[in-house]
């Protein structure tokens, strides 16, 4: 395979899927091979590279583009994102709340953090929830006690204190000890990262996406 768009985009494997029953199917997207295929983790087993137009276990690949892919787990069409979980199993009761895209293609999630209302920004590519220092003063939250570090934002290298929130909800989604950073410079809104998105189920349909909680 030659040029960029033929690399294999690949993230690293966050943790074990929860066993499920075994009528349903759980898929994680790990990798894409754009217009060639992707690499999908089923039922928490190996990372499996899955060619366009063929099957696994049950699950087909129909396209693959740059940091998601078109599948079908048992009948149901979906669009993985780059880490992102899905399963064939019926939501049944489990909480769930839909999003809207902005103008921009952008999601907006009203939430809160610790009982104070947040509004995130949901972001597959942040591996954890972030919050800009000054919303965490606003809800008296004492980060820098947390291991302070640098990461990279889009402005830059930035200084972060390492976080565990004792609650995050977005809708009737409601998560415990959620790992996070806060950021005293270079944030503007915060962002609901893979920490909590790794524990929901996450289904786009053009300009919705739906949010549905895993356990």
């Amino acid at each position: 395979m030659k040029g960029a768009c033929c690399r294999a985009y690949c993230i690293g494997l966050v943790g074990l899927l929860l066993a499920l029953p075994a009528q349903a199917t759980d898929v994680t997207l790990v990798g894409v091979f754009p217009g060639k295929g992707a690499v999908l983790q089923i039922d928490g087993g190996r990372p499996t590279t899955v060619r366009i137009g063929h099957s696994v276990q049950g699950v087909s690949v129909l396209a693959a583009e740059e940091k998601q892919a078109l599948v079908e787990i048992d009948g149901k069409r979906l669009t993985l994102l780059l880490g992102q979980y899905a399963s064939s199993s019926p939501a049944g009761d489990r909480e769930r709340i839909t999003l809207a895209a902005d103008a921009r293609g952008h999601f907006f999630a009203d939430g809160s953090i610790d009982g104070g209302p947040v509004r995130f920004l949901v972001d597959t590519g942040a591996s954890m929830v972030a919050l800009p220092a000054r919303d965490a003063n606003r809800l008296g939250i004492d980060y820098r006690k947390g291991p302070r570090g640098i990461i990279q934002t889009a402005g830059g290298n930035a200084i972060a204190y390492r976080v565990t929130f004792d609650q995050v909800k977005v809708g009737g989604i409601e998560l415990a000890n959620v790992d996070g950073v806060v950021l005293e410079q270079g944030l503007d809104v915060a962002l609901l990262g893979m920490t909590f998105l790794n524990r929901v189920e996450m289904q786009r349909d053009g300009q919705s996406m739906v949010l549905v909680r895993r356990y």
